[in-house]
This record gives C-alpha cells, structure tokens and sequence, in this order.
C-alpha cells in the first residue's frame, strides 16, 4: 500500500486545454481567441517566455536486491527485502499521474551486484516515459569489477537507455521532453588503488564538460542530478565526521558553476532524508531512501508562466505497507531506533560537542528516534531535559530557517524559482 498525501491548491491556466477540469462553454468558445491572440504575441515578441507545465517524479536509492541477494547483518540499516515490491507500487502509484519522467539519483541497488542492476534496467525498460539515473556509492563500490559487483565502466552499459547516450562516459545530457534537460553526473571517485573514497567528487574533466554543456543549453530548463549532497542538508554537515561522508568534497566548485549557468534546481539522494535547501537561488532537493523509513518519493510539478516566472510544487508520498509487512512505518521506525544507539554516541562524544563518553550514555537513549524524525522531514526538536546548550544544539536540525522561524518544506511546498 502507498500514500500520496496530497495538499490542494487552485490550478493555473495550461495554454494547451484552456482551464483543468472546466466544461462550461464559455470557456471553449474563448479558446481560439486565446490562442489567435497568444500567437500574434509571439510573433511580434519572439523573446517572450513560453509558458510551460510538466510534472515528474522522483524515487531515491531503492536498494534493489533480489532475495538471493541480500546480505543479511545485524546492523544494516536498510530494508533491502522490501526493494522489489515497494519500487513496484510505487511505480503502481505514479502510473495514472501522468507524469513526464522518474528521476533516479543513485543507490541503485544493495551493493552492486550485476543481476540486481539488471534486473532494475529491465524494470525501468517497460516505462511509458522517459527515466534518467545516476550512480550512488552502493552501485560501484570499487572502480573495477569484482565477483560480487560491477565497475564504474560499467554502469552506463546497464543503463544506456537512461540517459546514458555515450557509455564511456559515467555523466551525461538527456533531453526528457522538449526544451527541459537533464544533466546526470558521476560523484564517485576512487583512490590510486580504486577503492571508494568515502566523500564524493566531481573530477576536472567532468567540470569541464559541465561548463560548456551548460553553455549549450542555456536557453532551457536545466535540472542537475547527482548522489552526493552538494548543499548542507544538517547543521554543520560538510566538517561533522559524521556527516561531511554524505557531501560532495568539492561542492563549493560545482556550485559556483551552476550558480554562473542559472541553474536552479539539484536533485540528490545518499543522505536518507526528506530535506529542501537552498544556497543563493539553487534549491537541492533530496529525498529519502525506499527502504528506509519513512519509505518516501516525490512527485513533482514546474510551471513557468506568460511572464517566464518558474516555480516548483513539491509533493510527497510514502510506501506504507507491502505483502508480509502490515505496518511497514512503525516497524522500519523501530529498526532505526534499535540500532541508533552507537551512532548517538558518537554524535555526542565527537566535535563539535566532545561530551566525556559517561555523559553521552545517559543522553543517547534519549535520541532513540532522532535520525527517523530527520528522515521524515520537517521535523521540531526539543528536549528539555537536556542542558540548555545541548538542547539548542539539536534544535537547529529542526525544520527552521536561518532566522530561526519554523520552516516546513520539506515534503510539501511550492517553490518559487529567482
């Protein structure tokens, strides 16, 4: 079972059918004058923005793994025997929205493995609409192939029909739908030895290939998608030793690029979380795993208007049942908290708090369901049991701005694009 929680709002104008879900004729009859004028418009003002509407999807690091698959330890925090079934409703659900493409950005699959990563291509293969992925950490553990997983050359021969035109290269320019672009890139990187390096990173040359491909398709809409987090989704992110594994090395490089190309809107995964930031006029999108509680996607609306004034509808949904797991949220929340102990000690006892180990014992339990509540999204932390700096630390993961006010947008909003 899925839920799409939905939030109303009152529907624009789509130049193609005149007003959504009205009849009445009136409406029909001023149809041609609309058009007869919106035409002599344009072709008096050429320059002028066309208005535009399309809606997509987004669904991030599934973790496919087919039963035999699966590798099965104590501690793992993903719900890996959900993958197949819980991508499948999701793909159940999205089916009658219409939408004009699926977003995938990385964490294919459980750790690599060659028949997981192919059985998602040939899943994604029988899709009526365009889908575009990315590589994540879990898809090419290491640069070359081993028994057990694929190489990073790899990949884009597994998924040449989503996105990737030239398989030798791991990043790439898909055009989904007529004027609106998306731009997929590789932020794995590897040692001299090719193992994974925990940070991600975008090389040189595919900067450099990024600069002049942005200056090709300056005129449309430009969407980036990548695994690493590129803007700060916690506190501190990019120096917390917990959390800067999660984040690009080089993010501020890529966003000083994508700041002098214009480009609006990032789409990442890795982190498991529902979060919306914004850095100058980008907006990073991330969504939380499949497997992971909350088990969410997205589904997504752009609109730009007669005036070329663009903004983005965020919506959200989340798998909330799946055959052999009646109440998948309460059980997959539980998971996160029996195992959150060691990582709330070491969240204490490391910078910037540094509590003596003693001190964080007793104060871990209580930050049982902590990283669930961050996974959710838009969450308000408080705990007055704790010291007042401590607990001022930990409302800044809250869902507030930097003025300190509440901020929910995490899972429903409506995004004004400058």
């Amino acid at each position: 079972m899925t839920v799409l929680l939905k939030q109303t709002y009152t529907e624009t104008i789509d130049p193609g059918v005149g007003y959504r879900n009205v009849g009445s004729n009136h409406i029909y009859l001023y149809i041609p004058s609309f058009f007869f004028l919106l035409t002599t418009l344009y072709s008096l003002f050429p320059s002028l923005p066309m208005p535009s509407s399309f809606r997509f999807a987004v669904i991030s690091d599934p973790h496919i793994a087919l039963p035999q698959t699966i590798w099965d330890h104590p501690s793992r925090f993903h719900l890996v025997e959900i993958s197949i079934p819980a991508i499948e409703l999701v793909l159940e659900q999205i089916a009658p929205l219409d939408i004009d493409f699926l977003l995938l950005p990385g964490d294919l699959t459980q750790h690599g493995e060659p028949e997981n990563h192919r059985w998602l291509s040939e899943r994604l293969a029988q899709l009526p609409y365009p889908v575009c992925v990315v590589p994540g950490n879990h898809d090419v553990p290491e640069y070359l192939a081993t028994d057990r997983s694929i190489g990073l050359s790899d990949f884009a021969l597994y998924y040449e029909q989503f996105g990737y035109s030239d398989p030798a290269q791991p990043y790439y320019l898909c055009e989904v739908i007529p004027g609106v672009q998306v731009i997929g890139l590789n932020s794995n990187f590897f040692d001299p030895a090719g193992k994974q390096i925990n940070m991600g990173r975008v090389d040189d040359q595919q900067l450099d290939w990024l600069k002049n491909t942005l200056a090709e398709v300056k005129d449309d809409v430009v969407m980036v998608m990548i695994h690493h987090n590129v803007i700060e989704h916690l506190p501190g992110q990019a120096k917390n030793p917990l959390g800067r594994r999660y984040m690009l090395e080089n993010a501020s490089t890529l966003l000083e690029v994508l700041n002098t190309a214009e480009v609006k809107l990032l789409f990442t995964g890795h982190l498991h979380v529902q979060d919306v930031a914004r850095h100058q006029s980008i907006y990073e999108i991330t969504t939380g795993s499949l497997v992971s509680y909350p088990h969410p996607y997205r589904v997504l609306e752009f609109q730009q208007d007669y005036q070329g004034n663009q903004s983005v509808r965020v919506e959200s949904g989340r798998v909330t049942e799946v055959p052999g797991w009646a109440n998948l949220p309460h059980f997959s929340r539980e998971w996160i908290g029996d195992r959150s102990f060691p990582f709330m000690l070491r969240l204490l006892t490391q910078p910037p708090l540094n509590l003596p180990v003693h001190e964080a014992e007793k104060l871990a339990p209580m930050l049982r369901y902590f990283w669930a509540d961050i996974a959710e999204g838009d969450a308000v932390f408080h705990f007055p049991s704790f010291p007042p700096e401590l607990n001022h630390y930990f409302k800044q993961f809250g869902a507030i701005d930097q003025n300190g006010e509440l901020q929910r947008i995490d899972n429903f909003t409506l995004l004004t694009l400058q």
